[in-house]
């Protein structure tokens, strides 16, 4: 029986209803039902690198579902972690979600039995068979929104699947999954995730472990705590010269002997990435620098999580939430307060 039963689409966006509350007590089990509506561009995707568009019924109908080859063991399938994790929000906060939008990459190529001996320029599509190793997805609450340095943010869910990250030799054991719920930047369509709403390494070894530990994230997980963090960065400044600094430091930081670099906080953004944000800090036309040289952490920490968007659908995520606490570190770094102020001194 198909889990989503798609609602009447709403295709004027001043219908959604606007800064819900968020009431994290609301428990009540409800049928998956997804709305139509895309607030976004589809011009605009959440992540680009090497990935493409798929639609959910494509990853039901026609992907093959990679087995543990020592048992012959079923994975859980890409549609499935989709259909496991928008059902347990759905459950947990009462809410309607958009249709989820899906990005793979790493297509995984093959062919049925019968076509063994046929060569590959010949073979008919029902002789085809494919899965994708790497996907990841979103999927909107268009009911709860706020807005931060005059953009809109919804409230978003989403996670990663990543078959590399899989022993897919072995036995079946627990498999791994990305989740996060936190905010998309309407603007850019930059994710916003802070660790508070992430979880790396989401380890389930069926549907309903799965829908049980996405729920457990999704009930701790204190929106507005999010955005009271994210409204601190919109009030804080940073000068040109401090934004000179910092690009200079971060390209220094990939080069640095590995002692040194253990002292220091985490940053996964690459020498690559911080190319694209010193480009955009001149060049961006929603968070470039103002008239006067100067930039707000919001615009800053958008240049990172835009410039996030070539990463890889395994590192994306990863490299998403480290973007927020670099930000924040940043931040504070600029009133001395911070164990981030070697990337700006």
């Amino acid at each position: 029986m198909e889990l989503i039963k798609m609602r009447k689409a709403i295709n004027d966006e001043s219908k959604i209803p606007r800064d819900k509350e968020l009431n994290p007590n609301l428990n009540k089990p409800l049928s998956l039902q997804v709305s139509k509506d895309i607030i976004q561009t589809h011009q605009n995707p959440f992540i680009k690198a090497n990935t493409k568009s798929v639609s959910l019924s494509h990853l039901k109908k026609d992907c093959t579902v990679p087995v543990f080859s020592k048992d012959n063991e079923v994975t859980i399938s890409h549609n499935q972690f989709i259909h496991s994790a928008m059902k347990a929000v759905m459950d947990t906060l009462g809410v309607e979600l958009t249709r989820p939008e899906i990005r793979i990459s790493h297509q995984i190529k093959g062919r049925t039995p019968d076509a063994i001996h046929i060569p590959a320029n010949e073979l008919l599509d029902n002789q085809k068979t494919i899965y994708y190793e790497r996907m990841a997805w979103i999927s909107r609450v268009p009911s709860i929104t706020a807005e931060i340095g005059g953009n809109l943010v919804a409230l978003t869910i989403g996670g990663v699947r990543a078959y590399n990250h899989e022993n897919l030799y072995s036995k079946k054991s627990f498999e791994k999954f990305k989740f996060f719920i936190g905010f998309q930047n309407m603007v850019c369509c930059n994710l916003c995730i802070s660790t508070d709403g992430y979880k790396g390494e989401l380890k389930a070894d069926n549907t309903v472990d799965l829908h049980s530990k996405v729920r457990e994230l999704v009930t701790s997980y204190n929106t507005d705590q999010q955005l009271e963090r994210m409204l601190r960065l919109e009030r804080q400044a940073m000068s040109d010269s401090q934004f000179a600094t910092l690009i200079g430091r971060a390209k220094l930081f990939q080069f640095l002997p590995k002692k040194q670099k253990l002292k220091l906080p985490e940053l996964l953004l690459t020498d690559g990435h911080f190319n694209v944000i010193a480009k955009d800090f001149y060049k961006n036309e929603s968070f470039c620098r103002n008239d006067s040289g100067d930039i707000s952490m919001w615009k800053v920490y958008n240049l990172f999580t835009g410039a996030n968007k070539s990463s890889y659908i395994d590192t994306f995520l990863d490299r998403n939430e480290n973007a927020f606490s670099f930000a924040e570190g940043i931040s504070k770094a600029i009133n001395g307060d911070s164990d981030y102020r070697w990337f700006l001194s």
